[in-house]
């Protein structure tokens, strides 16, 4: 019945709820919810920057602020399912928490029983929250025994290559980059992964400054600078000591902080004179001119920032060439200012109570072996002793992983028990005997550290877990209750996990969870003007940043920053590039992020479908045209995409944005069908941009 004129509708009440953006981006951002009441229940209706949080400024990237659309997608897992149909196939069938839990546990105890190293978790960065990701999930694999899992598939090899140069994960504060003067986005696209650092950028090239991106692909971001330098993939060493070469022969360098607070710059000065700029032009597929200028602006122009991203570090030697960029401000004494120096990774200044949060203790002395993730094809249809059970959560690892034929295969193992934890139905949980419902962002409680800046952020539930969803951690719990595993670290709630994710010392000497919680987030405790190696104090063991690492001459590796040529390299007179003569990266899409927001429907949308954009002068050799339908193919597989003829792709280089999940593909499969798994140099990390493939038509543009 409509209300009279004189009844009044009720007001219904609405509450801003501070949250933080869960997803693998260095931006972290702080989050604000409104929420309202309807029908007894809270409904999220809006989702938004925090204005007042210093790097997200009131802004939201395009996936994120779609967010709700996310959470309330139909196509969400809100109860238990089992699988009732083959591997692959996508059968399922509702069950109950009880249910599956109890079947859960009887068959993992039952392995464990053989050898609880034949169960393997599968995780990654799906949340980057310290309780949802790992907090009682490491908890509850300790004490079961299972074999440890070496996340190596997306910084491992930037990250060590910094430990052994600089000690730690640290570098350029983002709120300082508006002060450079010049600013140099190696192997990053910002505006698609790192957008506040972006709008830095632009405050600073307002300001007058000089913008240059260092990538093989013209992204979105290369076409906003003011220089574009396109190397080949895997070549970015060689660019790195060919800029070295020229900055020693013009006594470019800032010899008082060379002598104060480097080790090894002889040697180092040795390596570099191997790279002339003719070389390095015939390495890199430039002109040497480019190397000449690009030392000259870098030494000239004050302060100036390096913004390093982690696809260029996606080839064989990407270890070392993370090595060879992270010397440059050393020997130009960039990190005197704070606003010059490098940025890859802030995570280093956020100590983590590791054993507090993941209780090693739980393992009772147990030393399982480890297995890569970069290599989970391979060891799931190879490993010794065999896997029998897969526990993934926070990670889809059929679509992301390289190889993926090998990897589906292994999944598709009758006698392998697989229990995925998710929000849909991705091409990994296709394959799961059991499909447990985790929940959002929005409906479970955790705490993040940043990779990109210098705040701890906090995320309350906005709203109540949409049907039976769970999170995370509850799940783990409630597993780890079936399993009879009695320690009270397994009672501990999410709020006490958050209160011990960092130790009460250095950077987060002040944090207190409640006080975090209440304002949704709270620098570290570091200087206004962070320039964490202006005097030298880098972490290493001699203090000093480490040209000559003699704890790299330990391993067998070679102490210095080195050119290491790809596995796979295009343009020279092999028998592979001869067959494949085309290099291939699949950077990632603007509206993706992994994998993830591949199934909201907006997004995908404006992506349209996948893709390869592939030079005109390749694409004239091949008899390609813009519109028409190739065949992409190397030894380890063949896909079907649709080609886009474009000069944003150098000669010798394809471009297919990625990830798309297999099942939103013509032909179900995805660009990993043809990545491979040799790993890097330094950090065991995966090569996905040390590809050759060949591009053939296989139909004209309709």
């Amino acid at each position: 019945m409509m209300p009279s004129a004189l009844q009044a509708e009720p007001i219904a009440t609405e509450t801003i709820v501070r949250a933080a953006c869960p997803h693998d981006c260095p931006d972290t951002c702080a989050m604000l919810v409104t929420v309202r009441e309807e029908n007894g229940r809270r409904v999220a209706i809006k989702v938004v920057g925090d204005p007042t949080h210093p790097t997200t400024a009131g802004t939201l990237c395009t996936k994120v602020s779609r967010y709700l659309e996310r959470t309330y997608h139909a196509d969400r897992v809100l109860h238990p399912l089992k699988r009732v149909g083959a591997k692959g196939a996508g059968r399922f069938v509702r069950v109950s928490w009880d249910d599956a839990l109890s079947d859960i546990a009887a068959r993992l105890c039952a392995i464990a029983a053989r050898d609880p190293e034949r169960i393997v978790p599968y995780s990654y960065a799906g949340t980057m929250g310290l309780v949802q990701g790992e907090g009682m999930a490491a908890r509850f694999l300790h004490k079961l025994g299972a074999s440890f899992l070496d996340r190596t598939i997306c910084s491992s090899a930037g990250g060590e290559a910094l430990a052994y140069t600089i000690g730690t994960k640290t570098g350029t504060d983002i709120e300082q980059f508006q002060n450079s003067k010049l600013i140099l986005f190696w192997g990053c696209n910002a505006i698609a992964s790192n957008l506040h650092l972006w709008s830095r950028a632009q405050e600073a090239k307002r300001r007058g400054a000089k913008l240059i991106a260092i990538d093989p692909y013209r992204s979105l971001t290369a076409e906003k600078c003011h220089q574009h330098i396109a190397l080949m993939p895997g070549t970015d060493a060689a660019f790195a000591l060919g800029v070295m070469y020229v900055l020693m022969q013009e006594g470019w360098l800032d010899r008082d902080y060379i002598e104060r607070y480097t080790l090894g710059y002889n040697a180092l000065a040795e390596r570099a004179a191997e790279f002339d700029p003719p070389r390095v032009a015939a390495i890199c597929g430039i002109s040497a001119g480019e190397v000449e200028e690009f030392a000259r602006e870098y030494w000239q122009t004050r302060p100036a920032a390096i913004r390093l991203n982690y696809g260029m570090q996606r080839a064989r030697g990407g270890g070392n060439a993370v090595r060879a960029i992270a010397c440059l401000p050393a020997l130009t004494g960039h990190w005197r200012d704070a606003a010059g120096g490098v940025l890859l990774s802030t995570s280093g200044v956020y100590p983590i109570d590791t054993n507090a949060l993941y209780r090693p203790e739980l393992l009772a002395g147990k030393k399982p072996r480890t297995i890569n993730m970069s290599t989970i094809g391979h060891d799931l249809n190879h490993a010794d002793p065999p896997i029998d059970a897969v526990i993934v959560y926070n990670s889809n690892p059929v679509a992301v992983t390289p190889q993926s034929g090998e990897v589906a295969r292994g999944f598709g193992r009758e006698d392998l028990f697989t229990v995925v934890l998710e929000h849909f139905m991705t091409d990994t949980a296709d394959y799961a005997d059991y499909v447990l419902p985790a929940t959002t962002q929005l409906e479970h409680v955790d705490v993040h550290r940043s990779y990109g800046h210098l705040y701890v952020v906090a995320n309350n539930a906005a709203i109540e877990p949409l049907g039976e969803a769970l999170p995370n951690s509850d799940i783990f719990r409630r597993l780890a209750a079936k399993m009879g595993f009695e320690d009270p670290c397994f009672s501990e709630t999410d709020d006490e996990l958050a209160a011990q994710a960092f130790k009460p010392q250095g950077a987060t000497a002040s944090y207190d969870w409640q006080a975090v919680k209440e304002s949704g987030w709270q620098r570290l405790d570091l200087p206004a003007q962070y320039a964490p190696f202006a005097e030298g104090n880098f972490s290493t063991p001699s203090g000093r940043c480490e040209f000559h690492s003699e704890q790299l001459a330990r391993i067998g590796q070679d102490p210095l920053p080195a050119h290491i040529a790809p596995y796979e390299e295009a343009g020279r007179d092999t028998a592979l590039s001869q067959r494949y003569p085309l290099a291939i990266i699949s950077p990632p899409a603007r509206n993706f992020l992994n994998s993830t927001f591949a199934n909201v429907i907006s997004l995908r949308a404006v992506e349209g479908e996948p893709t390869i954009e592939i030079h005109p002068r390749d694409a004239q050799a091949r008899s390609i045209v813009d519109g028409s339908r190739v065949r992409v193919f190397n030894d380890r597989g063949s896909i079907d995409l649709l080609a886009r003829v474009t000069d944003r792709a150098r000669p010798g280089c394809a471009v297919a944005l990625s990830i798309w999940w297999k099942k939103f593909a013509r032909d179900g499969k995805n660009i990993n069908e043809l990545t491979s798994q040799a790993l890097t140099d330094i950090g065991r990390a995966p090569t996905f941009y040390d590809c050759l493939v060949e591009v053939e038509a296989t139909r004209s543009p309709a």
